[in-house]
Parts: structure tokens; sequence; C-alpha cells
């Protein structure tokens, strides 16, 4: 081993040195001994305002200044420490009350010890990165001490010491050091008056419930301590009826990992049957049905699972029932029954044998492969929007404060409901809310965990939109201050420096002349782009995509590139929108907005009449549009032949151009997908309830304009990074979907219309969509398309060198590379792009570099995709969720305007049969974009009135037969001792269906959230 030699004789406080000793074994099997020498300080300061030893000693940066102290002179006092106090809390303490450590009225002047927060890492990495939060908020002075780098809080290990004993001793430690050290600093220092409040006779230590009885809002703060650990160690050998089956040690869920008899994979549940999961394993073509609770064993949405498949005796198909939430709650008596067979390994491989086969099958209507839960490698846990169910809270719920259970029902209609111990249920029925999940023992049907805070009443606007926020983990509180102090200083006022002189100009293309025009949504604020086009000599044309230059704003690693890292997306819902980047950035010095110059980064390319490329530019620049148009306003000033100017020529240009290349990308095997897209133009009246207009989004011919060249402008920045970047690159791809992902929607489609649907490539699977028209129904293509999107794999974000570059594909663009580059302000992606592009390019700015830092590791990427990706579809869910409130709440407010004339609430619509159960269909509603559960009570057959309430139409579904048909597809529904004619409808997959839509408060698990009511109300021609 080489021998370490330090000469401390210039810092003689410093001069002490210890040791580290570390054993591991090598591959050969040889036991390795590792000692590592220790530098032991006296410079660590305490931080504390009220020492004035610290300060003398304290080290300081290069310009001499010593990093600000921390802890307040004037520490909050509580009735057990009146005179002021800091806490220095265990790891215990904030695995079990994180919660409570980062909640704003209490918990303030915390030292953190290097000690608990390595072994909160080693616990909990969720945790561990809110811990770090906190100690990187200035407002909550949270401090890391380097206790095991201090000389005076130094701990060694004892021998026969454990390693949790010898962390608590250090906790110890420090707390007993920082008392001597204050004391001692008073001798010398001038504060008296505010030492002698912090002065402590002995350590104080108390349990994390004993100091929280001991604040302000107590019986508050005590709900949220996660109580699940104390109750564990209560239960003890007393455990009650055991319903789930144990877990796989680690060891046996490795062997049968490596063996091939047990998979691994995402735990999903299906949106219709809460009883019904399933897990994508790389093993087989198909998801693995899980069935039964006793079967999922205690998995949640999300959770990383290992599963093993079951004999073949147990396999089952799919469910073709629509089970809610009040059915669970029926049917809640989990299968206590843990017999089983025993199945040997010879056996478990021939079973996957018979998945294999099963799969290579068609298996509708036939037995699939199932499989169990046994084993979770990774929780997806996380903080659930729900609300506390009333029916649990009893008589006591406004009696005292007297802790009591009660059941907490998610928003999430996949979770399960969750038990929660709280002082406060009086108080909290009728509340949306915020929990979460501390554990689920197998002695417990449900899982437990500990409330956190009050959102606010249910249906009330505020508290709706902070729980869907919540619930898609939108990072949607304001900007803090240290993101704010990187803004440019001038404020609204910055301009680009008049003189080319100004460093400002370094590397940057005048394009100010150019007439460039944006064309976005109307009201746009955040303008990400603009275009031009412009004829040269030569006969060909010059084309330029002009995209704010955010990076130029945003510099790597400071504070507000690590907030816009984190939130990743700009997230847009109907009345706000949650900003990637401050305000004054995204709706004024980055927007490229009309008659105002602006930087931005330009792609130009030289393009021939017939819209061939010939060549490509890439520039930083300055530029000055010359007008903001809506697509309206752009198609309009198009169209009207009057208009000869030069700007109206110029997006005449680009209208043609975009036409040519969009062919070009269809005759390559492009996919013309569709979604169910509306858009809400809403307002408030005196009380507050939005009066919304919903209109389905209409596409202009200028809407493909911009796509396209949108499009043309992240391939070709995308095969620039990758030359420059093989390794590090950030792309954008979209793989190829498994054949088997088409086939229930090939089966219906060839049963029910004769019509085959290709999907060999994306080429044929476009053609083969082509095909599918019924001239009576325009809309039958446009439902078949929405639902050969769900059949297609999600795009993702991704960096060069962790796929081959045949698997760069983008298969519903038909792009062999893609990435995104064209809108900044709202996508972190797309400024990493710009900062690797300007790199690529040699641009230099005013630094002279073109600042790569952070963006130039493989490792550093990988993660910054994960989150961009998981960002990236939350804010989509989000934006859809948002829409579908405000549907809900315009059809409320018409419903109760029109009450008042005695009319029906119900708006008569034309909707489209999607799915087919046994108890229910689901119906699209294309005037709202919504799909809507229609169960039996949902069907008004004839005679009846379709304005009943629910509780009538629950006792009517009684009365009813139903035959349902899954070769066919159909469901017969009828009023029994009638006929079909007389009291019965018909309804089946793809048939337009007559509906009302309404919206109705729900009941259960959805309480306090509105629900868009589809009942059918008849049923069309099979066409």
């Amino acid at each position: 081993m080489k021998s370490l030699r330090r000469d401390f004789s210039s810092n003689p406080q410093a001069a002490n040195v210890t040791s580290k000793v570390f054993v591991r074994s090598t591959k050969s099997g040889k036991v390795q001994k590792i000692v590592r020498e220790l530098y032991l300080r006296q410079d660590i300061p305490c931080s504390s305002k009220l020492c004035s030893l610290c300060p003398s000693i304290a080290p300081a940066d290069a310009n001499g200044n010593i990093t600000p102290f921390i802890l307040s002179d004037r520490p909050a006092g509580t009735k057990a420490f009146p005179r002021g106090h800091y806490l220095v809390p265990d790891t215990n303490a904030l695995l079990n009350g994180m919660d409570l450590f980062e909640h704003t009225g209490a918990f303030y002047d915390v030292i953190i010890l290097q000690t608990v927060l390595e072994e909160l890492r080693n616990q909990s990495l969720p945790l561990y990165n809110r811990l770090l939060s906190l100690i990187k908020t200035d407002e909550k002075r949270f401090y890391l001490f380097f206790n095991e780098f201090r000389l005076e809080t130094h701990v060694r290990r004892e021998p026969d010491e454990s390693i949790n004993d010898r962390n608590d001793r250090a906790v110890r430690t420090v707390a007993s050091w920082y008392g001597e050290h204050l004391r001692a600093s008073s001798k010398k220092g001038k504060k008296k008056k505010n030492l002698r409040k912090a002065k402590a006779e002995n350590v104080t230590a108390l349990s994390l419930s004993d100091y929280v009885a001991g604040l302000e809002d107590s019986e508050k703060l005590l709900d949220m301590i996660s109580e699940a650990r104390e109750a564990r160690d209560t239960k003890g050998s007393a455990r009650g009826q055991l319903f789930y089956p144990e877990y796989y040690s680690m060891s046996k869920l490795q062997t049968g990992l490596r063996a091939g008899t047990l998979h691994q994979g995402v735990f999903n549940v299906s949106p219709y049957n809460y009883l019904e999961g399933s897990v994508n394993v790389p093993a087989f073509d198909k998801p693995l049905i899980i069935l039964g609770r006793d079967n999922s064993n205690r998995a949640i949405a999300g959770d990383s699972v290992v599963i093993e498949v079951l004999p073949q005796d147990q396999w089952k198909s799919p469910s073709t029932k629509l089970v809610d939430e009040e059915a669970v709650t029926r049917n809640d008596n989990p299968d206590t029954d843990d017999t089983e067979a025993v199945v040997t390994d010879r056996e478990r491989k021939a079973l996957q044998e018979e998945v294999k086969k099963a799969h290579g099958k068609n298996s509708e209507g036939k037995p699939q492969p199932t499989a169990k839960v046994v084993g979770v490698i990774k929780r997806n846990w996380r903080q659930y929007v729900g609300h506390v169910d009333s029916g649990s809270t009893g008589s006591q719920a406004a009696s005292g404060r007297r802790q009591q259970t009660v059941f907490v029902l998610p928003m999430d209609k996949k979770v399960p409901k969750i038990r929660v111990r709280t002082r406060q249920a009086g108080d909290l029925v009728g509340h949306r809310i915020l929990v979460t999940i501390d554990a689920w023992d197998r002695d417990s049907r449900y899982p437990s965990g500990h409330f956190i805070r009050s959102l606010g009443e249910l249906e009330t606007k505020g508290a709706e939109t902070e729980a869907l926020l919540l619930e898609y983990d939108v990072q949607y509180k304001p900007f803090p201050k240290n993101v704010l102090d990187c803004l440019p200083s001038e404020g609204h006022g910055w301009t680009v420096p008049a003189s080319k002189e100004d460093k400002g100009w370094n590397g940057r293309r005048d394009l100010r002349d150019l007439l460039i025009c944006s064309i976005d949504p109307p009201g746009c604020q955040d303008i990400d782009d603009a275009l031009h086009a412009r004829p040269l000599p030569n006969g060909n044309f010059e084309v330029g995509v002009h995209i704010a230059d955010v990076s130029h704003f945003v510099k790597p690693n400071n504070p507000m590139d690590l907030e816009a890292s984190v939130r990743g997306s700009t997230v847009y819902l109907v009345d706000k929108r949650i900003d990637m980047l401050p305000h004054l950035l995204g709706t004024d010095l980055c927007s490229l907005k009309p008659y105002v110059e602006r930087y931005a980064f330009s792609v130009i390319w030289e393009v021939t009449p017939n819209a061939e490329i010939i060549s490509s530019d890439f520039t930083k620049s300055v530029i000055r549009s010359r007008e903001a148009f809506s697509y309206e306003q752009a198609q309009l000033r198009i169209d009207d032949a009057s208009q000869t100017d030069e700007l109206t020529e110029s997006m005449r240009n680009l209208l043609k151009f975009s036409k040519i290349l969009r062919q070009k990308r269809y005759d390559a095997g492009a996919l013309n997908l569709a979604s169910p897209e509306v858009r809400i133009e809403a307002d408030a009246d005196e009380v507050g309830d939005p009066l919304a207009d919903v209109k389905t989004k209409s596409m202009l011919a200028t809407n493909s304009l911009v796509e396209e060249f949108m499009l043309l402008a992240n391939i070709t920045v995308a095969s620039k990074i990758y030359a420059s970047f093989s390794q590090t690159a950030l792309l954008r791809r979209h793989a190829t979907p498994p054949p088997q992902n088409f086939e229930d929607l090939m089966n219906q489609l060839s049963k029910k219309r004769n019509m085959e649907l290709d999907v060999s490539s994306s080429g044929a699977l476009a053609n083969s969509l082509d095909r599918c028209v019924d001239p009576e129904n325009p809309f039958f293509n446009t439902l078949v398309r929405i639902l050969a999107t769900r059949c297609m794999t999600s795009a993702e974000y991704f960096c060069a060198g962790a796929h081959a570059e045949s698997e760069f594909r983008h298969y519903g663009l038909a792009s062999p590379i893609y990435t995104h580059f064209t809108s900044p302000i709202r996508r972190y992606a797309d400024l990493l792009v710009h900062r690797q592009l300007a790199s690529a390019i040699g641009y230099e700015g005013e630094d002279g570099h073109a600042g790569l830092e952070g963006v130039a590791t493989r490792g550093k990427l990988d993660d910054i995709c994960r989150n961009i990706n998981y960002r990236h579809r939350n804010a989509q869910f989000a934006g859809r969720a948002s829409i579908e409130y405000y549907v809900g709440q315009a059809l409320k407010a018409r419903g109760e305007k029109m009450a008042v004339d005695g009319t029906d609430k119900g708006v008569d619509e034309e909707g489209y049969v999607m799915r087919v159960f046994e108890n229910g269909v689901v119906v699209f509603v294309p005037r709202f974009g919504i799909e809507g559960v229609v169960r039996l009570e949902d069907f008004v057959l004839p005679g009846e009135s379709s304005g009943w309430n629910v509780t009538e139409r629950r006792e009517l579904a009684a009365h009813r037969i139903t035959d349902f048909d899954p070769e066919e597809y159909t469901l017969r529904v009828q009023e029994k001792g009638h006929s079909e004619k007389e009291r019965g409808v018909l309804v089946e997959l793809f048939q337009r269906v007559h509906v009302n839509v309404s919206s109705v408060k729900e009941e259960g698990r959805g309480a306090g959230k509105r629900r868009v009511r589809v009942l059918i109300t008849g049923a069309s021609d099979k066409k």
C-alpha cells in the first residue's frame, strides 16, 4: 500500500490525522484491508450567529470572504425551550418526519450532521434529496455540519460497537460540543444576552413525537409523523391474521431472475378494473396478467416488482367486467388461503415455454398466462391526494381530539385506500388532503400512511387545481430568490446591445434585415420560434427557423439552470401556465416578440423550388420579428389575394415548401395519428364559476406550416450534434411498437368492419390507416387513428451512447434521427441541445466558450433524460386533466343555469363506442375530447328519462338483464319482462351512439370531484 505523508507544520491547528480501516473481499476470495487517513480540522465553523469564536477561524475563499453563518442569533422558543434552541435530528427523526422538517410553521435552525446525511442517503435516496433541498434553502436555516472532519466531534467506532450505536453516539457528541462551544464563546463575545437564551445545562434528547407535542398546532403536526415503524415494533410477535404471502428473500429473487424463472417489471393497474394488474417483462411478447389482491401482493401501481408465472391450470382470461370502487368495497375479502402447490424448477421452466406458445396465438377469449408478485425491488410510493372516507370516521369524528384511524381514498383509483392515524378527523372530512404511504405489512389489508396537509374544501377551484398539480408532481411553487437573482439586473429594460463591438454580439450574425415573423396559437406569449423565406439570385430560396436563445440567459449549473432541470417542462393548464423559467425570460427577454430585437439561434437552409435541401447553416443571431400572427391570422393573410407584400409572399412560400416536405414525410412512412384534443376558452363570472366554450382544435394549413419546419430544424440539428458528440448528443427516439400491441385493434377492425391493419412497417401502417374509412361516418377514421396511437410506444429522450444508431429512429416521423431544439423556453431538453449545437459549431460567446458544463458527461445526461421524460409525460397528463376538470365545471355551470328554467341539465351529443364490457361500455365524445365509462345504470332504455338521479338509475339497473358477446364485441341491455324493442338497446364496438353528457358529483373514492357522466340515450344504425 502506498504510504501517505503530509506536512502540517504550517497549520498546527489542523495537524490531526486519524485513520479509517475498511475490509473488502477481492474476486479471488481474499480479504483485503484498506487504511485511509482522515484529516481532522478545527476550522469547521459552528455557523451560529451567536458565536464569537468561529468567525476568526472559519476558512475564507480566494477573495478573503467567509461564508455567511446560517443559524440565527434569535432561535425560536417553545414551551419546553422558552429561551430558544437549535435542533440536531438523528436519522430516525428524518426518516419518520421529513414532512415536518419541510413544514413552514416550525423546524428552523436545524443542524444536519454529515453522519446523519450519509446514513439517510443509504436508507432513502428520495428523503436524502429532499433534505439536500432543505439545506440549500435559506429560509429554513438548515446547516450541514461536517462533524466527521472536526477534531472535537469526530467519533471512532469502539470494538464490539455497532455502526448504529456509533452513529447515535456521534449525534450526542455534536450536541454536547455545541453546548460547550457556545458557552465558551459567550465568555469572549459581546452577545451575552442572546447567548443566555441558548444556554443548556445538559444535552436534551427528545423523541420526535415528544418534541412536536410541545409546539403550537401540535395536533396537526403530530399527524405528520410516520408511525409505521413504531407500529411494527409494538406488534412484535403478536401479529394478527396474515392476509398476504411473504416476499421471497433477496437471494432467492436474484437466483430466480438469473435462472429466468422469475421476471422483473413495473406493476400496472387496469383503468377499468381495479383488481386487474399487468407487468411487461422482456422474456414475453405480451404483458403477464396479475388477477386479484392476493396475486398483486401489496404492489401499488408504478412499483418495480418481481413476478412468478402461475401454473397453467391457474391461467385466466382478462376480465371483461368494469370493476369500480363500489364493487371493490363490496367484495373486499382477500383470499387468506395461503396453501399452494409446490412447483419445481423444471416445471417452472416448462411453464415459460407454455407462456411463449400462448402469446404466439390469438388468445382472444382464451385463458392467458397469469402471474403473482413475489417481491418488490423498488417502491414508487409518493405523496397522494385524496379525502377522508366519512364512513370510516364514525361518530367520533366530531368529538374531541382523540387519535383515531380513518381511511383516505386517493384520487387515483389505481391506488388502494390508505389507513391513516389522525387527531383531526372531524376537521379533515370534506377536505382535499395530501398523505403519503409509510408501509404495507402482511397483516394489513391496506397500506398505512400519515397526513401531510389540507389543500382546502372539496370541489373548490383552488383545492382541485392544487390537487391536480400535486397528483402529477408538477413543480409549481414560486421561483426562489437565488433563481431570481440570476435574471438580468435591467429587468424588462434589457435590450440587445446597440453597438456590435459589445461582447453580446460575439459570434452572432446580424439578421435584423430579414422579414421574419412568428405563427402561434392565439394569445401566445412565450414565443419560441419564428420563420422567414426569401428568394436567392440563383433561383433557389433561403429558408430560416429562428429559435429563442435561452442559453444566453441561463448559464450551466447556476441556480436558474438547476431549477429548470428539475422542472423539466412548462405545464399548460386551462387557466394558468406553470413556467419552467421565470416570467421575465419566458414572456419577454427570450420571447421572439415582434418589433423588438432579440437573441436567437438560427438554422438556415438553401432549398430548391421543390424543397430539396441544398445546404444547412447554423448560427447565433440577432433578429427583429416583423409580426406575431395567430394561426388564423396567418391563414387569412395568406388566403387574401389582395395582400402582395414581401412578408405575405414569404409566408406563402413557406406554406408551399411545407406541403412538399409533409408529403415527403408521408412517402417515407410517417404516420398521421390523432389525439382527442380540445381547447377551452374560459372566463369567470361574478361568483367564480367558469363559463367555458369547449372547442375541438381545428387544424389549419398554417398549423402544418409551422410543424413541418420545426420538424426539419429538429432533424437537421440532431444530425449536427450527433456528428460532434457521438456518445453524449441528446436525442429523441420513438421505438417501433411490437406487432402484438396492435393485435386487439386488428382483430376488432377485421371482425366489425372487415378491414385489415398492416403493421409490418410505419409506411404500411400509414397506408392501411388511410383505408380505414366509413363513407357514412367521417369521424370513424379519426377514431381508429386515436386507437392506433394508444398501441404505440412512448417517445423518449435519450443520450446517443445509450443505444445503437439503428435504434435512434423515430417511428412516427419516419426519421432516422431526431431531437428537440425548437422550444427552449418551455423544454429543458431543447436548452441542452442549444448548448451542444453551440459547441458543435464552435460558438464562443461573451465568456469565450460555448458552455457545455453539465451536459458533457454520459452519467449526468442519463439522469437528466430520466427526469425530463418523467416531467414531459406528467406535463401532458396534467394538461389533459385540467381540460377534463374544466369540461366538468362548464357542464356544471350550464346545468345549474338551465335548471332555473326547469329544463334538462345534460347536453345531447354524439359518441362512439371504444370498448365493450359485460356490464358497460366506454364511449368517446368528440365534442369534449373525453371518454366516459357507461355502466348499466347509465343506459337510458326506451321510455325512460335521462334526468333521473343516480340512486334511481341504480335501482333500475338491478332489474336489467344483459347479453354480452365478447367475440362480436356487442352488449345487449334490456329490462326484465320486456322485449328488446320495448325496453332494450344493443350497442357494439365502433358504433355511433346518442349520448347525454352532464356533470355529476362523484361518490366514494372520487368524492368532491365532478365526474362527466355519459348516458347512452339511443344507438344509431351500425354504420
